[in-house]
This record gives C-alpha cells, structure tokens and sequence, in this order.
C-alpha cells in the first residue's frame, strides 16, 4: 500500500525555481516545452503537468504516483495492470500459468523483449532485479511486495544470506519461476505493482554497486529501461523529456514524437497553462471550476474514481483510545457527505467501509452508520458526559489543505463538545512519529500497490509494520490470511467481508472518503487512459 505519510521522502518543491519557469513561459514561448499547441501543429508532442518532483526514478526506491507516472513509461515488468482494471495483461511475460497447489509460477518472456540498448531481457534480469530490491543495504520502501516469493523476507531481514535459497530461478533465458511461501491469489496483481519493473544489471553495476543508494543509473545519459520511451532530459524542477524506444516489442503502438512533463507549483498555475494551449493534460482540476468545465461541450474534463482512500488512524494504545466506545463515538460524530459535497468539492465518494469496492473484485457487505446520538451516548458511557473530563486530542498530518481538517475539528466539537488540536508536521517527522507510535490521532492517506484487496486488508494484521493504530484481534488476522490464500473469488471475497467486518466493529480506523482524480485533457489528445490506482498508459496514445 502505498501510504503518503508513510512513503513520503520526496524533497521540497523549489517554489521559487518552477515560479521562475513558469513565469518564463508566460512571457516567452522560446522554451519548446511552454510553445502553444499552434505553434507545434502537426507534431506529436504531449505536455503534461508533473506537479512532484520525482525523488528517484528507481522502480526500487520510487513510492509515489507521479515517479511511477515516468518510471513506466521508461519500463515494464512481466505484467502491467489492465486500463479497464481487474486480472493484469502480459508485457514482458507473453505468458503465465500456476500449479495446481497455488505455491509456483511460472513465466515465459516474450522473445522479442530488449533493453534500450539493444540488450535482450532475460530471465537473468529479474532474478537480479528481486535480489536487489530485497538487499538489506539498498533498504527498498515497498520490498515487502516480495515478501510472498518464499524465503524473501528472511534474506531481506538478514535470517538468511544466501540469496539462492529465495524462491526465484530464472530457469532459461525465456523462463522464469517463482516459488511461494503460501498461495497467495493476488500474486499476479503483485507481479504487476510499479516496484516489479526490472532494472538493467550492467548499468546498476557501471554505476556503483547493486545496493548503493544514490548513484547517476537513472541520470538521462545512463538510464537503460525496456519501456515504450527513453529518458532523453531530466531538468530538475522545470521538465522530463521523453522519447520513444525504437527498440520497444511494441513500438508500432506508440504514436507520440514526445512526451513532455512539466513541472507545476499548483492547481491554478497549471489550469492557466491550460487554458492557454500550453498543456494537454493536468494533474488535477481546481475544485471551483470542475462544473464550469463539466458544462463545456465537449468537456475537457475527465474524471476517475480512485481506489485511494483517506482515512484517520487511532492509536490504539492510548487512553482515551483505546477504549471502543471512544472510537466509535468519534467515528459516529461525522458527516461525511457534508465534508465531501461543501468542503471538498471535488466529487469524493463518502467511505462507510475501508476497501473500495470493485479493489480486486471486493464488494463490501458491511457499511458503518452516522449517528449522533448514539456517539454521545457512547461518549458518556466511556466516562465523558458532554465531554467532560475528555482530554484534548491532536490530530497531526502533512501536507493537507487545512479546509477538511477544520471540518472535522468543528464536528467533533459541534456534537460531542470534545477539543482536538490540528499539527502540520514535515513528511518525515510525521513517518517516525507513525512508526514509533508517538500520536494520538493521524489524517492518513492509503494508495494500494496493486489492484487486490489483501494489499489494504493486511495493513492491519497484528505486528505488521503499517499497522499504525496499533490494533490486534487474533480473528481478523486468522480470516485475512485465510482469504489471501483463497482462490474461489467467491469465498475470498466473503471472508474479506467477515474480516472488514471487525475492523469496522474495533474502529482503530475512521474512514472518511474515497478519492477521486478530476483532471482535464485538450480535446485533440486521443487514447487517454487512467486507471483507479494512478497508473497511466501511454500506447496508444495521439494528437489529433
């Protein structure tokens, strides 16, 4: 899962260095990446907004939406999530197949796969691509997406070093296996996830060693991938040029000359853009226009909901918190549709459960209630009559417009007459406080890696390491591990509802919204796909 509070270590955006350029763009058109689009008539160029500055454009150590946004277009891994979302399509693997016990798989690598520089990709490749991601040294943020290949967890803690006795044997050029340690039924969807893309050994070993943090393999003139594009320029803070890969198994499926990221400070700046014909594709729509452009005919406005949600975690092991009736009654207090509809604005799905529906084919049965009356009860028999007596809580994150934080700050007043304190912290001062459990109450934000509901489930698993509210029930664990194995979808599926079903009864979590990417594309981009886990695909995309 990917957890902005949790992953975030992408440095500060220079806001003085992108006002610079974006002022420049403005006031001259001689930067090729600010020219209108009639001044580039004709040409395949796509501009699109890159409102984060990539921290690493290594598949190992990216955790972001927007690195991944470059990182596969430069690359690919034996599969790729689908555009219209469920079961993963082939991209390196032409084909794929299980054993009958669910414990290996095997890939066959299309013939016809070459690195950028001509090198073949080999089976060879993605044994060393997993021994490095699970290196203890190189300290990868999602390594434990390996973790179901068997004995990769002991190697990455140090248990075990030698690497051979990890379940992963490249058992020809053109053949891959992997072993399991039990089966696990999202392993395909794993095997899709961003942090899968291969690397090329020889140019992570021309540039340092294969755990070394830090070295110039991704800079423009190093970089080797096997994606639809090569990195052609990498201006920090202003733009990333791409170019298509001429030596891409696919390349008649790539109909772009360019593509061009560039770098934007905010919503507004890049809506400007916009407007001006210097963009064809933004992050984002700013919430108080998204109806303006809703009405346009044709609109340019494009909408998808995400499975991301956002949500409160509670620290379990703090009074008053660790009490059920205190969490529940906070829970309880809210109006969700209220914050979604008059706070944010943006077309949000109000969360009365944890995993969003349709994530790996889930339906959810259970769905939490809002009731005020029954919060204060709860409030009172915990002790707290009118809030009184109840201490005041903090409710820290990072980077959240303060607007949905009042908002809930007021309705936990408004109805239980209780004070909760908002705290800004840095990204990483926030992380340690997460990890050492060292906060009351956290606005959080959870991106699965991959289109599986075990990604989100398994978060809450006693002892794991995103289990931040710092919750065990023995039940859920035992029904989440059962359902992780479990093949029959039908039954995975209702043994995922019994285990949401507690997590939502304990509340160490109060969902808040599922969100939603409103973001505008010119009406001459043709093919423009976007699925619900922010992954992008650029075959087949055109100017028209």
């Amino acid at each position: 899962m990917l957890n902005r509070s949790k992953h975030l270590r992408v440095a500060k955006k220079s806001q003085l260095t992108r006002s610079f350029w974006c002022l420049l763009c403005v006031a001259s058109l001689a930067f090729s990446g600010c020219s209108k689009r009639a001044d580039s008539t004709g040409t395949q160029i796509l501009r699109i907004s890159q409102r984060n500055e990539p921290a690493s454009l290594d598949p190992h150590l990216a955790t972001l939406p927007d690195e991944f946004f470059v990182i596969r277009a430069l690359s690919e891994g034996l599969l790729t999530p689908s555009p219209e979302g469920g079961a993963p399509v082939p991209a390196v693997a032409e084909s794929w197949s299980a054993s009958a016990d669910g414990l290996t798989y095997t890939f066959k690598l299309r013939a016809d796969a070459t690195w950028s520089n001509g090198d073949h990709v080999t089976a060879g490749d993605f044994v060393y691509s997993v021994h490095r991601a699970l290196s203890p040294s190189l300290a990868a943020p999602k390594a434990s997406l390996f973790f179901p290949i068997k004995n990769a967890e002991a190697f990455y803690t140090g248990r075990m070093r030698d690497f051979s006795a990890v379940g992963v044997h490249a058992l020809n050029d053109r053949t891959l296996e992997f072993v399991l340690n039990e089966p696990v039924a999202d392993f395909p969807a794993i095997v899709a996830s961003g942090p899968w893309i291969p690397v090329h050994s020889a140019t992570i070993e021309n540039a340092g060693r294969m755990d070394q943090r830090g070295t110039r393999w991704t800079a423009p003139e190093n970089f080797v991938g096997n994606g639809a594009f090569k990195l052609s320029a990498w201006r920090p803070n202003r733009d990333i040029e791409l170019k298509p890969n001429p030596k891409y198994h696919s390349a008649t499926r790539v109909k772009l000359e360019e593509i061009r990221l560039l770098a934007y400070d905010n919503g507004d700046s890049e809506e400007r853009a916009f407007r001006s014909g210097q963009l064809d594709v933004t992050m984002a729509a700013p919430a108080a226009k998204i109806s303006t452009y809703r009405a346009q005919e044709p609109s340019p406005l494009r909408t998808v909901p995400l499975h991301e949600i956002r949500y409160i975690s509670l620290n379990t092991s703090r009074p008053p918190l660790d009490d059920r009736r205190v969490r529940r009654a906070l829970s309880l207090a809210l109006n969700r549709r209220a914050l979604v509809e008059h706070v944010l604005q943006g077309n949000q799905e109000p969360a009365f459960n944890f995993v969003h529906h349709g994530l790996g084919g889930y339906l959810p049965s259970e769905k939490i209630s809002e009731d005020t009356e029954t919060a204060r009860r709860l409030l009172r028999e915990a002790g707290f009559p009118e809030g009184r007596g109840f201490p005041k809580l903090e409710l820290t994150t990072w980077g959240v417009a303060p607007a949905q934080l009042e908002a809930i700050q007021q309705m936990w007043w408004s109805e239980l007459k209780i004070t909760v304190t908002i705290a800004q912290r840095e990204a990483s001062t926030h992380l340690a406080a997460l990890a050492a459990g060292d906060y009351t109450l956290a606005f959080m934000t959870a991106i699965p890696d991959y289109d599986g509901a075990s990604n989100l489930f398994s978060e809450f698993k006693t002892g794991h390491h995103g289990n931040y509210p710092r919750w065990s029930n023995a039940d859920y664990d035992r029904l989440v591990s059962e359902a992780t194995r479990e093949s029959a979808p039908v039954k995975r599926t209702t043994t995922y509802q019994a285990a949401e079903r507690l997590l939502l009864g304990d509340m160490p979590v109060i969902p808040l919204y599922f969100n939603t990417q409103n973001f505008l594309v010119q009406p001459n981009v043709q093919n423009w796909r976007a699925d619900r886990l922010w992954t992008r695909f650029y075959q087949d995309v055109s100017l028209k």
